[in-house]
């Protein structure tokens, strides 16, 4: 068995590249029941049901700096976003957690940068913001919700040379896991 080669690049189909057009910044569109958050510079979109596109925007932010991998694009985070709303379109009291959280920490951001919380450039001083609410519930909840929500998905289990569970392919140990060459040669 051979090693397999990990594809870092993010996969843009035609037609989604068209989808965001040649605009430069964040769009935000209204659909039946929810909205739609559109970052034509990662090339991603979010659909959603009941968080509006700026709480959407905190929370991809705060997502990425969480958790932090150069080999995944926003794009992975808008998804994982995209699971929280719709499991938050369940439960109004998430809905409300997610939305004031989200303004409590752009409001904290301001205070401290005259800016959004999404729109502070230096990695530092967003993780000194959320170091700052890391007792809230809002915190916990984010931070929980988004294990899940970010690593549940197969694309992020390939960026991450993940191959995936093993037990429908018979387990592990006649899948290569157990090929020591380099130890026959010492």
């Amino acid at each position: 068995m051979s090693m397999r080669e990990i594809d870092k690049r993010t996969r843009l189909s035609r037609r989604g590249f068209l989808a965001v057009g040649s605009a430069t910044t964040v769009a935000v569109g209204a659909l039946a029941g929810g909205g739609i958050l559109i970052d034509p510079r990662g090339a991603w979109a979010v659909g959603l049901q009941v968080l509006k596109p700026d709480t959407a925007g905190t929370l991809i932010r705060m997502a990425r700096d969480l958790y932090p991998h150069d080999r995944l694009g926003d794009s992975y985070y808008a998804k994982a976003v995209e699971t929280m709303d719709a499991a938050a379109a369940k439960s109004p009291e998430s809905v409300e957690l997610l939305t004031r959280g989200a303004a409590a920490l752009n409001e904290a951001a301001r205070a401290k940068s005259g800016k959004p919380y999404a729109d502070i450039a230096a990695e530092g001083d967003r993780v000194a913001l959320l170091k700052s609410i890391e007792p809230t519930p809002f915190f916990k909840k984010v931070r929980g919700d988004m294990i899940t929500a970010l690593y549940n998905q197969p694309e992020v289990w390939t960026k991450l040379g993940y191959e995936g569970p093993s037990a429908p392919e018979g387990g592990y140990l006649h899948r290569g896991f157990d090929d020591i060459d380099w130890l026959k040669d010492a």
